[in-house]
């Protein structure tokens, strides 16, 4: 069944959005399951990010709590940060190689980090809620901001329950502050520091939350493993439910390719076999071409074709040819190709010495 993908900075809702998630689809009786990063860390903190070997170890192990979970009768939710495309990536394959879909949510904060990444047309895509744009912090009067450029601060109304635990209320009409770029980081973790054990339980440091923002690699619309892509800016927007459903249970999966499917059973000799026929025509080609002159067609032993001789050839030459040929044919080994393997090295031969 499919997968959704949360991504975002902290704080910007993804627990909320992924509980939203679960129940809409729980109440249609579906059976969802939700990875949750806090309940992969358990007794880890958020310092993790700031590792690069434990954030490659938690990397793995959500990675892997997704591939157990994958399956025909399961909706998977991975609720995580995922701010790195090449993690992004590996989720595609999984999806891929389980044929299913997968659809990407990326949770936003009004405004954005002061230096975080920021989304270029929501306004006129907020009523869609998919595929956007996204490119680097927008320019003013063609210089790009500076960090004392203001950004509006606009807390967000919380009032919801997520994994059990009540979220801190705040005001429903909040008043727009005018603060610095340097600044919001700051502000942030101020706000953030009363609800973050309701949220994920992980509480993010203001220098981890401007190192996470810098590193932010944000999603595509344009790259295959981002798409669908739907962007939820703030608390207050409505889930696209109906965009999401369609996405996941109306799209046709994408048809596994080579990294995603498995390779084909060989018998435990076959580079054994595959070596000794290799040698057995490179010696017979050796031998062949003492008494030949160009033209002659030679028949080697264990072949059912023939090689057109044109000019004397090296065992160097040969050799080089021989490595790349086994090179090639261990990345698609088939018992089925075995009494086949003397003609198919004869016909790279000749295409490669012609």
């Amino acid at each position: 069944m499919p997968l959704v993908v949360f991504c975002g900075l902290p704080y910007t809702g993804k627990s909320r959005r992924a509980e939203e998630l679960r129940r809409a689809l729980a109440s249609e009786g579906r059976s969802v399951y939700v990875v949750d990063e806090a309940a992969v860390l358990g007794a880890e903190d958020a310092t993790v990010y700031g590792d690069s070997a434990r954030e490659k170890a938690l990397r793995g192990a959500l990675r892997a709590a997704v591939e157990r979970r994958l399956s025909r009768h399961d909706v998977v939710i991975i609720d995580s940060l995922n701010y790195i495309k090449g993690f992004r990536y590996e989720l595609y394959c999984l999806a891929r190689a389980a044929r299913t879909t997968l659809c990407v949510v990326y949770c936003v904060r009004p405004g954005g980090l002061g230096r975080g990444p920021r989304v270029a047309g929501v306004e006129e895509n907020r009523s869609l809620n998919v595929s956007v744009s996204w490119r680097p912090r927008a320019e003013e009067g063609g210089r790009p901001l500076s960090a004392d450029t203001s950004v509006l601060g606009e807390p967000q109304a919380v009032d919801s329950v997520v994994n059990g635990r009540r979220q801190t209320d705040v005001p429903k009409e909040p008043e727009r502050k005018e603060i610095g770029a340097s600044d919001f980081l700051g502000v942030l973790n101020t706000e953030s520091e009363k609800s973050a054990k309701h949220v994920s339980g992980v509480f993010y440091p203001p220098e981890l939350l401007e190192a996470l923002a810098l590193r932010f690699e944000a999603p595509d619309s344009r790259n295959r493993w981002d798409r669908p892509l739907f962007t939820l800016v703030g608390l207050e927007e409505p889930l696209p439910l109906a965009e999401i459903r369609a996405a996941l249970f109306e799209n046709r999966a994408p048809p596994p390719h080579q990294s995603t499917q498995s390779q084909p059973l060989a018998s435990g000799s076959f580079l054994h076999q595959l070596d000794q026929v290799t040698s057995q025509v490179l010696a017979g080609l050796m031998e062949a071409q003492k008494s030949a002159v160009p033209g002659d067609l030679l028949k080697l032993p264990g072949t059912t074709e023939h090689l057109r001789f044109t000019r004397p050839l090296t065992m160097a030459e040969l050799s080089r040819l021989r490595r790349q040929f086994i090179s090639y044919t261990k990345m698609h080994p088939n018992n089925e190709n075995l009494p086949q393997l003397a003609n198919m090295f004869l016909q790279y031969l000749s295409q490669s010495l012609h």
